[in-house]
């Protein structure tokens, strides 16, 4: 029954992205708030197909606390899930990707057109992209964006926690504002590099802020440990939801 649910998820989720990618394409032309409307279309399609066809619901917790603004949140990385999320319940979220997802053709188009900040998977990222980092933090303030970022990088298999890159901590001291922890379990239901996706309820949840004036190491001991700590409870959590029969 996983590997049938699976099986109509993925032809399902990637049919979706397909179709919207294509009819949606003279929008790309158009002001970028229209092509912000078209990704929150999308995206919830695709909320609609996880709870339709893959049986997986969505609890957000603390979603108060994102009145604050201007704030960055730092999010665990376990899956594709947390990388399309933030445009469901976020206004209108400015997100640091992988730079290699704008290669996808049609798809990084749209991500590109969004004002996404694309960011080197090297693990010798150049003052250039640092630059280019802080620039695009200081073009999303301006427009009042909240900055979505993934301080790991890349995906970590739930239980596991992965190298927490410097990144974070300089947009932490560049903008003196809050940053916000966020954990999650996605990577349960939603694994990495995984075509099996399972039914249960993926929770995520939204940390109280890191107030500015730290120093960096201060500042990086407390996120990784604020993140960790929730993520392992979630993670335990989640494993009384997930459904795999």
């Amino acid at each position: 029954m996983v590997w049938v649910r699976s099986l109509a998820f993925n032809i399902a989720f990637y049919g979706w992205t397909i179709l919207c990618s294509l009819i949606f394409l003279p929008v790309l032309i158009l002001p970028r708030e229209f092509v912000l409307k078209i990704a929150k279309i999308w995206i919830g399609g695709v909320i609609w197909i996880c709870e339709n066809i893959l049986q997986l619901s969505i609890k957000i917790i603390g979603q108060e606390k994102l009145l604050q603004t201007p704030v960055i949140l730092a999010v665990k990385h376990q899956s594709a899930w947390e990388t399309i999320i933030f445009h469901y319940f976020l206004a209108d979220p400015s997100i640091v990707l992988k730079r290699e997802l704008l290669w996808i053709p049609f798809f990084g188009w749209y991500l590109k057109k969004l004002g996404t900040v694309p960011l080197s998977r090297s693990k010798k990222r150049s003052l250039q992209d640092l630059k280019h980092l802080l620039n695009a933090a200081d073009q999303a303030m301006l427009r009042k964006q909240t900055l979505v970022i993934f301080p790991e990088g890349t995906r970590s298999k739930p239980g596991q926690k992965g190298t927490y890159k410097s990144g974070v901590a300089s947009l932490y001291m560049h903008l003196n504002i809050p940053v916000i922890p966020v954990a999650h379990n996605a990577g349960l239901f939603w694994p990495r590099r995984g075509f099996i996706k399972y039914s249960g309820q993926i929770i995520l949840e939204i940390l109280d802020p890191i107030q500015p004036g730290l120093s960096r190491h201060e500042f990086m001991r407390i996120l990784e440990d604020k993140i960790e700590s929730k993520t392992k409870e979630l993670v335990c959590e989640g494993l009384s939801y997930v459904s795999t029969p």
